[in-house]
């Protein structure tokens, strides 16, 4: 029993060290142009562009929104391990909440009941408000946004980074069985052409064992090409439907883009609102500080009152008024591709089907037609390829 075992293990690993040689053997051989190579048709190639595409620009997005929340690389780092070692990121304040803390300890130092005291207390107060709505802003931001996006790197494209690899091997697979039955078709080829007239007797009679071991090795070359073609067409199915999906992808990322922008709208208002209270605080500060310079503004009024009541004074001249012709209100909605579509000319838009566009109309433009964008690029687009979204 140990002994079949231990024989049948030697012929799995012969067989996968077999499997391997030949792979490299295409592979090699593909990049010196000598061997052919099974390509994909347009639109799995586009699937796969689309996929490469999201995958970059999703870990650029994340880098450098991680690197506006944050903006010293040490403490990224820091916190890079801390969250590889399952460990708690440490609690660190925040630089409007430590200027906050400096202000109110002056204001407190000079006396919270004199006028530049109390300022600084309510300069202090007001850093600390925007110090802890810029926490939020940073938490909100992580859940909705950042979170999403490392979810999706860590998982979905993955997952398709790996179905791609597996394949590429079965295309190595079935390319090298190609070659194997190309030259087992080529080697029993001048074999069958000897075959004259005169000979074919003789190898009846004889019962050429070459010829019977070529037609043997021509057999097992076609089955397993089938079985590598089956193989590689149930993994490019596979691969085809996660590509696919690549497009939910985009829309989840849009609504949590939308997300970001509405938690970076909520504390740039509270922002302006901490600072617009500030303002009118400090004013008050001013007029009361002004009430008491009555001698410094004495010699003012002395000046102004030299000035004759019958002579009026000379309004200065009227602003300037640009006149800026008003422009159409444009709804803007967002379509679904529902195929691909190539430019005729440099006024339309390329399109990929399941891609998520803007489009909208313009006066004078052919009903059958829309203006789209993606992006910085922008053209004109037939209506009957997309899906438009309410």
């Amino acid at each position: 029993m140990d002994a079949n075992t231990g024989l049948f293990k030697m012929k799995k690993f012969v067989s996968d060290a077999s499997t391997v040689f030949n792979r490299a053997v295409q592979f090699t051989e593909e990049k010196l142009g000598s061997a052919e190579k099974t390509e994909l048709d347009a639109h799995f190639e586009n699937l796969l562009q689309r996929a490469d595409k999201t995958k970059a620009w999703t870990e650029k997005i994340l880098k450098q929104t991680e690197s506006v929340l944050q903006p010293n690389p040490n403490i990224r780092m820091e916190d890079f391990v801390y969250e590889k070692l399952d460990k708690k990121k440490r609690d660190r304040v925040n630089h409007h909440e430590v200027l906050g803390h400096v202000l109110v300890d002056g204001g407190n130092d000079f006396g919270p009941g004199t006028t530049y005291g109390n300022a600084l207390v309510k300069c202090g107060q007001a850093q600390l408000r925007i110090g802890n709505a810029e926490r939020e802003f940073i938490q909100t931001t992580s859940n909705n946004f950042l979170q999403p996006l490392h979810n999706f790197l860590e998982g979905d494209m993955k997952t398709i980074q790996k179905e791609k690899k597996i394949l590429e091997t079965k295309r190595l697979d079935l390319d090298a069985s190609k070659n194997r039955l190309r030259k087992a078709k080529s080697t029993s080829q001048p074999q069958s052409s000897q075959n004259s007239p005169q000979n074919v007797l003789m190898m009846v009679e004889e019962e050429n064992p070459v010829r019977f071991h070529l037609d043997d090795a021509v057999a097992r070359a076609e089955a397993d090409l089938r079985v590598a073609q089956a193989e590689f067409d149930r993994q490019a199915e596979i691969t085809k439907l996660l590509l696919e999906g690549v497009s939910s992808a985009h829309a989840h990322h849009l609504r949590c883009l939308n997300d970001f922008i509405e938690a970076q709208l909520t504390y740039y208002a509270q922002c302006q609102n901490y600072i617009s209270e500030l303002q009118q605080q400090l004013g008050s500060y001013s007029h009361t500080s002004g009430v008491g310079n009555n001698s410094s503004n004495s010699s003012g009024a002395g000046i102004s009152s030299g000035i004759p009541s019958s002579v009026p004074l000379q309004a200065s001249a009227p602003p300037q008024i640009n006149v800026i012709a008003a422009t159409p209100n444009i709804e803007k909605k967002q379509a679904r591709v529902l195929y691909d579509y190539d430019a005729a000319d440099s006024s339309e838009l390329t399109l990929l089907a399941d891609e998520l566009i803007t489009v909208y109309k313009t006066p004078g433009l052919d009903p059958d037609w829309l203006m789209a964008e993606r992006g910085p690029q922008k053209g004109k687009v037939p209506t009957t390829y997309l899906e438009v979204l309410e």
